[in-house]
């Protein structure tokens, strides 16, 4: 096996960035190829983005542009940011990151949790922008003393960790028999260093790149074109530029995959092969099955488990998120029903019961983050509670926190049938009232505001 870094060697978490296992996909159908996944999660900070991590704060202290106490600062909008949290706390620096809004709430409290400041800016805009988080960290560096500035999509670093580590361990894993690597490109150093590294050892290795629709580097590989970028949910890969470290010379071809598609494969990863992986992992894997049901002939063919999926349970591991999103189907009525974000016939709905406590209530407005509870006897709702009604009673009267619900919810409902026009819905919006959908006694479930949001956002995809 290749060995780790020197400079990790007398810290006993740094020393086991690497030398991560490779697996094979042996349940999901990968055609007449062989497919390996490279496990990167296993890294002690969860992803590949530790490697490099290291290897460009090491740089830094050889070439004296990091001095005790200083602060490191980043732009990420994945895992470089966990990976220098890691880095940073072990060394004893400080870390400022700015981070795009789209970032799931997982790593935003991991960074928090390892001590890293968390400056978080815009992520629908473009370079050149005040707010766009590499233009943001690049001024929050010159303004900050004794500040250094990580700049993993310049830093010769970034590609030189997989160069070094990455690319050797591959190599040495599959035996010397390689056909295929499938790689995304965020700061594009996974990509650039195995470029040079296989270019070196085995030219007759091809890159396949992964790419998420709505970034531009699929499209320039195939056209050479730069087009403008669009949106995308997938975290830690994709651009709307091409990376100055990016080496796409060695790109024989190039696949644009949907959200929908990463995170559908994402999840089938998990059910069929027990890997849980991120969202760029599945973006990464789809691309490699698309690659290897695409040949003529067996090939070998590597791609990587970037990151650890425990950092997207609320996102594409949520079922009800990806309902929201439209990334999962559910049968569809033409009528309000189709509104409701959570149906009560699904299970989906928080209730109480008329006859639960008021402590019980309390509990699930604490557990489930909701701020009112729809009471249901049977099928049918009889009341609703919220926040405000369990405050007004139990004020100066803690001891009624052990009486019933039904002798304070609220029985003044606003109910709506199915088949009611949807902009019946606007006047009730407007007097602070929920929509409760029922047919005839049978309760539906509610729509809230964000459910009618969620629902126009998914008729313009």
């Amino acid at each position: 096996m290749t060995s780790v870094p020197s400079f990790a060697a007398q810290d006993p978490v740094l020393a086991l960035i690497g030398n991560t296992p490779l697996v094979e996909i042996t349940r999901i159908d990968t055609g007449p190829c062989r497919l390996f996944v490279k496990l990167e999660n296993q890294n002690p900070g969860g992803s590949i983005k530790d490697r490099i991590a290291l290897f460009m704060i090491d740089a830094a202290e050889r070439e004296g542009r990091l001095s005790s106490g200083g602060t490191l600062i980043e732009a990420t909008a994945g895992n470089t940011g966990l990976g220098l949290a890691l880095v940073a706390a072990r060394k004893g620096y400080q870390l400022r990151l700015v981070i795009p809004d789209k970032m799931s709430q997982e790593k935003i409290f991991h960074l928090k949790a390892l001590g890293a400041e968390v400056v978080m800016t815009r992520s629908d805009v473009g370079r050149g922008h005040q707010e766009y988080y590499q233009d943001l960290a690049e001024r929050l560096a010159r303004e900050t003393p004794n500040s250094f500035y990580i700049n993993q999509f310049n830093n010769p670093a970034n590609p030189q960790a997989h160069a070094e580590g990455t690319g050797p361990e591959i190599w040495e894993q599959m035996e010397q028999r390689l056909d295929a690597v499938v790689c995304g490109v965020g700061s594009s150093g996974t990509l650039t260093g195995l470029t040079r590294f296989f270019r070196q050892v085995a030219p007759e290795v091809k890159m396949v790149l992964a790419d998420p629709e709505g970034s531009v580097l699929a499209g320039y590989v195939q056209t050479g074109v730069l087009e403008q970028a669009g949106s995308w949910l997938v975290e830690g890969i994709g651009e709307d530029f091409v990376p100055p470290i990016c080496d796409l010379s060695g790109v024989r071809e190039a696949y644009t995959i949907s959200d929908a598609e990463s995170f559908v494969t994402a999840r089938a990863l998990l059910r069929e092969e027990g890997i849980m992986a991120g969202s760029s992992s599945g973006t990464l894997v789809a691309a490699a099955l698309r690659y290897c049901r695409s040949r003529s002939r067996p090939e070998r063919v590597v791609t990587f488990i970037c990151d650890s999926g425990n950092k997207y349970l609320s996102k594409m591991y949520n079922d009800f998120w990806m309902l929201d999103q439209g990334f999962l189907p559910r049968e569809n009525y033409g009528d309000l029903r189709d509104v409701i974000g959570r149906r009560f016939s699904d299970k989906a709905v928080v209730t109480v019961g008329p006859d639960d406590t008021l402590l019980t209530a309390y509990g699930r407005f604490k557990l489930y983050d909701v701020s009112q509870l729809p009471v249901v006897e049977g099928e049918r709702i009889v009341g609703l509670i919220d926040e405000s009604d369990l405050l007004l009673a139990t004020y100066d009267k803690e001891g009624r926190f052990r009486e019933p619900v039904k002798n304070f919810m609220s029985t003044n409902l606003e109910t709506v049938q199915p088949n009611a026009p949807f902009e019946s819905l606007l006047p009730l919006f407007e007097q602070g009232k929920v929509p409760i959908v029922c047919e005839g006694q049978r309760f539906l479930g509610l729509i809230t505001r964000i459910d009618l949001l969620n629902y126009l956002r998914r008729r313009i995809r």
